[in-house]
């Protein structure tokens, strides 16, 4: 009796050093990755032609009907015939969008029928993980077509980039409810419609210079670095550039997610990086900005770096194609943006965009942060 007692007092120590050690190292946090990147081939879907029918899902947090409502009318005044999802609307748990297997179905029944042509996410927040072992990406890829969204939605972006599939970080129907005037929605629109967007950007102090053609990847940082080593984690590519933005987070917290994918070889295989919108991101070292601090870190990889794209939660969201090969010239006197697919070509000056500013209470509700 006296040997067993001991040996289960050794192994308590053991169990306990052990959780004691993985809890004060969590900036050692590394997945197992393959030894080769994963080829990343996107096919574009289909631009959409007037009377197309675009679905309208909710696969994270719900959203008020009377936003989905008056986006399901701006997507008439587009031309487009709106569907809503059979379980848009739903609460579950005071939160999420319906149960998983109700927000996975009404993925399925998007993805599936061949008469919607997209897919507009109403809301992010938080519940996309939940999703990555429900849906397979020989399902995703069955019958390509345009998923719109951000923030949570990144996690989706992933999926389809693994899948081959291009789609849309942009808009979604808890802002486009506000009008679908502003330039964030209108930009949205002409992508769909098959404008491609040009973006000019000023210069930025934080940018490194340089020019690089990659696929492009990533999202709201918090929400794919999570991911890694799953079938959504699209940084497992090569020649990658990578787009990172966050919402009302910590600079250190900013800091170890990229810390956790420079760990995991993820920087190693970006030929560039776009850093977007920090919008109400702490300030808790003396770093001038979030910007100035990945600064530091990203400067001995020798890649452009582009600061300052307008895309994420701040008042201006610009569309990017994820999963879409991409060109980016990072200059002293300013950027540019390409994105190396067909469909006619749009310049936009980023410097010109000005939009009511959201107050900082309903951005934060809108992604998640707080009741």
């Amino acid at each position: 009796m006296k040997q067993m007692m001991q040996w289960v007092l050794a192994a308590t120590l053991v169990c306990g050093a052990n959780m004691l050690t993985s809890c004060e190292n969590d900036d050692n946090y590394i997945v197992p990755t393959p030894d080769e990147p994963v080829v990343l081939n996107c096919e574009k879907p289909d631009y959409l032609k007037e009377g197309d029918k675009v679905a309208l899902i909710s696969p994270s947090y719900f959203t008020p009907m009377e936003n989905v409502e008056k986006t399901a009318d701006i997507l008439r005044g587009w031309g487009l015939e709106p569907v809503i999802g059979p379980n848009v609307g739903k609460v579950v748990d005071g939160k999420y969008a319906g149960t998983v297997a109700e927000r996975v179905s009404d993925i399925r029944w998007a993805l599936s029928d061949p008469d919607i042509k997209a897919i507009i996410c109403n809301r992010g927040g938080y519940g996309t993980i939940q999703l990555i072992d429900q849906l397979t990406l020989a399902d995703l890829k069955a019958s390509p077509k345009w998923l719109v969204g951000f923030s949570d939605i990144s996690t989706l972006h992933g999926l389809l980039t693994r899948a081959g599939v291009m789609s849309i970080h942009g808009t979604m129907s808890s802002f486009l409810a506000k009008g679908g005037t502003d330039e964030t929605s209108t930009l949205m629109r002409d992508l769909l419609l098959g404008k491609v967007p040009r973006y000019e950007l000023p210069a930025h102090k934080q940018s490194i210079t340089g020019t690089a053609t990659g696929t492009l990847v990533g999202g709201n940082i918090c929400t794919f670095a999570p991911n890694l080593g799953t079938q959504a984690d699209a940084t497992m590519g090569k020649d990658l550039i990578l787009f990172v933005e966050e919402v009302e987070e910590s600079m250190h917290n900013i800091d170890r997610q990229m810390h956790i994918l420079q760990m995991n070889g993820v920087l190693e295989r970006c030929r560039g990086i776009i850093l977007g919108e920090f919008t109400d991101c702490g300030k808790e070292f003396t770093y001038e900005s979030v910007e100035a601090m990945l600064h530091e870190m990203l400067k001995d990889y020798e890649i452009p770096v582009l600061c300052g794209f307008p895309a994420g939660h701040g008042d201006v969201n610009l569309p990017l194609v994820m999963g879409a090969s991409v060109t980016i010239d990072v200059r002293a006197d300013g950027a540019t943006l390409q994105f190396n697919i067909d469909g006619e070509q749009q310049q936009v000056n980023t410097a010109d965009i000005t939009v009511p500013t959201t107050p900082a209470a309903v951005r934060m509700r809108l992604a998640g942060k707080m009741e």
